[in-house]
């Protein structure tokens, strides 16, 4: 197993860092502090990072095609105008589920956004896996979700990798990409003892996952059937989510969380919260714009 470390570019301090999205249009990394409610935008060349307070918890920020950004919350799905900081409902497919949010979300290659909720007390199985489709209409997957995380499609778009974290396993479905669906679950491969639990996840060029590890110090690079080929070693004990980004893709932004940290445990993980960045050697898919 190869061992590689990363630098952190953004000393953010976040209680729930979540949901790194690089966006090639701007050179820039969209992420999401879920307990702060507060959206970003950071350029690493330029060492700005610029936020938006939106009020409510926020799991999941993507960017659309027309500039907004798609975000997952606890009132449904909605759309941030950059320019004016103003939201805008889209739909909300739990109104009734008062006690969920929505967690993480990636759009697929046909510009469709997958998202996933949980009980904002982390309560077993009252989540779901939705679709919010390009005329925002959105459609259930399946439900009996602990709490929803990290996704890939396989480059051939025919298999779809999914965690609900407290599972510690990487499930793998076959997919219909015409159609947005998603059939014949099962085990990819389960976290080795002692690594914590998945969280976020992204695919690389070479068809490896990348799973960021809550409790497990790091990123694994996982070979589908369950190898461990490489680990990024991160100073933070909860790693919660990573993507491919930089000029040409082969940046991994990685982020963090200083949540349920005392005080000892802050002194001790002084950069929890932040984002990190590796260069592993492979590069990964341009990011997906939500073409709703």
């Amino acid at each position: 197993m190869q061992t590689l470390t990363a630098e952190c570019v953004l000393d953010a301090k976040a209680i729930l860092g979540e949901g790194p999205v690089w966006r090639a249009e701007t050179n820039d990394l969209v992420w999401v502090d879920i307990e702060s409610g507060e959206v970003s935008c950071f350029n690493p060349s330029l060492g700005h990072n610029k936020s938006w307070k939106v009020g409510e918890k926020v799991g999941l920020a993507v960017p659309a095609l027309n500039g907004d950004l798609i975000l997952g919350m606890t009132i449904g799905l909605v759309r941030l105008d950059l320019q004016s900081g103003n939201i805008s409902p889209i739909i909300d497919p739990e109104k009734e589920c008062v006690n969920n949010r929505f967690n993480d979300g990636k759009v697929d290659p046909e510009g469709r956004l997958w998202a996933g909720t949980m009980g904002l007390d982390e309560a077993p199985n009252v989540g779901s896996l939705y679709r919010l489709n390009r005329n925002l209409s959105i459609d259930k997957l399946f439900g009996d979700v602990s709490i929803s995380n990290g996704m890939a499609w396989t480059a051939d778009q025919k298999s779809f990798y999914y965690i609900d974290s407290p599972t510690r396993q990487i499930a793998v479905f076959d997919c219909d990409m015409d159609s947005g669906t998603v059939s014949n679950r099962r085990l990819a491969f389960e976290l080795p003892e002692g690594m914590g639990y998945p969280d976020g996840m992204c695919i690389d060029n070479e068809g490896m996952l990348w799973v960021a590890l809550w409790q497990g110090w790091g990123v694994g690079r996982f070979d589908p059937s369950g190898e461990l080929l490489s680990k990024i070693e991160i100073p933070v004990e909860r790693v919660t989510s990573c993507c491919f980004g930089g000029q040409n893709w082969d940046e991994l932004y990685i982020t963090t969380a200083s949540r349920d940290l005392d005080q000892s445990g802050k002194l001790e993980q002084p950069l929890a919260g932040g984002v990190f960045r590796c260069k592993p050697n492979v590069s990964g898919p341009p990011t997906n714009l939500f073409l709703g």
